[in-house]
């Protein structure tokens, strides 16, 4: 082959794959979506929203995520990192500061005013890069990265430190606000958007928060030019499925959740439709997936005398903190708890001259013979073990933010701060949460194997032929 026939050949390959690559990709993360529940409200959808989704896409119905606990923001980290909180440092949305001892939330930083919004909040305590974040690198900045949703954390975590912004709806003032970290007023799109009339309705239902969201997250679109050229552009939105108990309506929890799914169902079906038409069918990639935990009612597990109980963490911690003064004087060795870990005072436990080690081991001796609490592990006891079930604890804990001590809760149990009102029950059982990937011109297929949530941030590196997040080890769906 001669050079000329040569670079027609290779522009023809370039050409392929840049085509072949979206324009846009939309990741939709629902917090607490799964597969169960959506098969168990499928009658209700109309054909445009999961039931398209389900026909039509990639179904993987076993997602499931590489550490424990799982909440809202570890997961969402997951996803956009491609690796656990052992790495990407997101252990839950809170922790407790390791200089001040105090409880903050994962996204706090005092350093970056908000935007329409008294929040101080950045990204700067995600510890690897994003899938975002090798986008931006990968296209010298030329690509266009939004994220929208209607918490702080998941908005932030979803853009990563790269983005031209995150959106999050101000808990007070109920405007759309955003952190200076990302941009330093807001755009004239978004002030004309928290002052326009439909919105001065202060009271409104489920359904007319989500459609705000969505309107936002199309309106973003228009506004930015997303999917307009080449360069492949990110939108992350961050929904909700979790069902809120209303006692004015005196509504069972399966009706609430099936009003939850409908209105879900709803949303999803607009907003494809929309982004479709606005970049065209052939430049979108969607990708719909849960965040691998699912808050739901309890009472039955007494009622029909199924082992439970309750682990008040703030009293353990008390208790423990009671007993070191026992053996070694009055003082503060506990800092404090947050989910399912305790901080020791590590400083004062130096400055008294006592070995943190036997401090530790005393400890974990101690907090097994609580009730509800099936083990004790510290950072250390976790690298050196070699079984199976806690390697899933050791990547939920992390060296810079993570506590000394992570505790093991019995399945059925719960696990609640009184202090800072955490609550989270423990179960053990195969979620099920979905992953949706519905790619134009693709087949629907369902794939029932489990697959990894930290596989997703490979996929999307995949596709767009850029790199994986640093921290991702993960390989991609396909």
């Amino acid at each position: 082959m001669n050079k000329t026939l040569l670079s027609i050949a290779l522009l023809s390959l370039t050409a392929i794959v840049s085509f072949s690559k979206p324009r846009l990709v939309v990741v939709v993360t629902i917090d607490q979506l799964t597969s169960r529940n959506i098969e168990a409200h499928s009658p209700y959808f109309g054909t445009d929203g999961f039931r398209k989704l389900m026909q039509q896409g990639s179904v993987y119905t076993n997602l499931t995520y590489p550490h424990v606990p799982i909440d809202r923001s570890n997961a969402i980290a997951t996803l956009m990192t491609g690796t656990s909180p052992y790495y990407h440092g997101i252990i839950g949305n809170r922790w407790l500061n390791p200089t001040t001892a105090q409880p903050m939330a994962c996204t706090d930083d005092p350093d970056h005013n908000g935007v329409s919004t008294i929040d101080k909040a950045s990204p700067r305590h995600i510890l690897t890069s994003t899938i975002t974040d090798e986008l931006k690198a990968a296209t010298l900045g030329q690509a266009l990265v939004y994220a929208i949703a209607q918490r702080r954390d998941a908005a932030i975590l979803l853009a990563g430190h790269a983005a031209d912004a995150a959106f999050w709806k101000d808990s007070y003032t109920g405007s759309w606000c955003s952190s200076t970290y990302y941009i330093k007023s807001a755009p004239e799109w978004l002030t004309a958007f928290n002052t326009s009339p439909e919105r001065r309705k202060k009271k409104k239902t489920e359904f007319e928060e989500l459609t705000e969201l969505t309107n936002l997250a199309k309106l973003c679109i228009e506004k930015t030019g997303m999917g307009n050229d080449d360069t492949p552009d990110i939108l992350n939105i961050c929904l909700d499925a979790s069902a809120t108990p209303d006692k004015k309506k005196k509504l069972t929890w399966q009706e609430l959740q099936a009003i939850t799914y409908i209105n879900l169902d709803r949303q999803l079906a607009d907003l494809i439709a929309t982004i479709q038409h606005q970049v065209g069918a052939q430049n979108v990639a969607f990708f719909i997936t849960g965040t691998g935990y699912c808050v739901e009612p309890t009472d039955h597990l007494a009622r029909y005398r199924i082992p439970t109980g309750t682990v008040y963490i703030n009293r353990v911690a008390n208790l423990l903190n009671l007993y070191l003064g026992a053996l070694y004087g009055s003082d503060r060795y506990v800092d404090g708890c947050s989910h399912n870990q305790i901080y020791l005072n590590a400083k004062d436990i130096e400055q008294k001259r006592l070995r943190l080690n036997e401090i530790l081991s005393l400890s974990q001796s101690f907090l097994l013979q609580c009730e509800g609490i099936r083990n004790a592990y510290t950072l250390e006891s976790l690298q050196t073990s070699q079984g199976k079930g806690t390697e899933a604890i050791l990547r939920g804990m992390n060296v810079t933010v993570g506590g000394h001590i992570a505790l093991d809760i019995a399945p059925g149990w719960k696990l609640i701060n009184e202090d800072s009102q955490e609550e989270y029950y423990v179960d053990a059982r195969c979620l099920e949460s979905p992953l949706i990937v519905y790619l134009p011109g693709q087949e629907g297929k369902l794939i029932t194997d489990p697959v990894s949530a930290d596989r997703l941030a490979a996929t999307l590196a995949a596709m767009l032929h850029i790199k994986a997040p640093n921290a991702c080890a993960a390989l991609p769906l396909f």
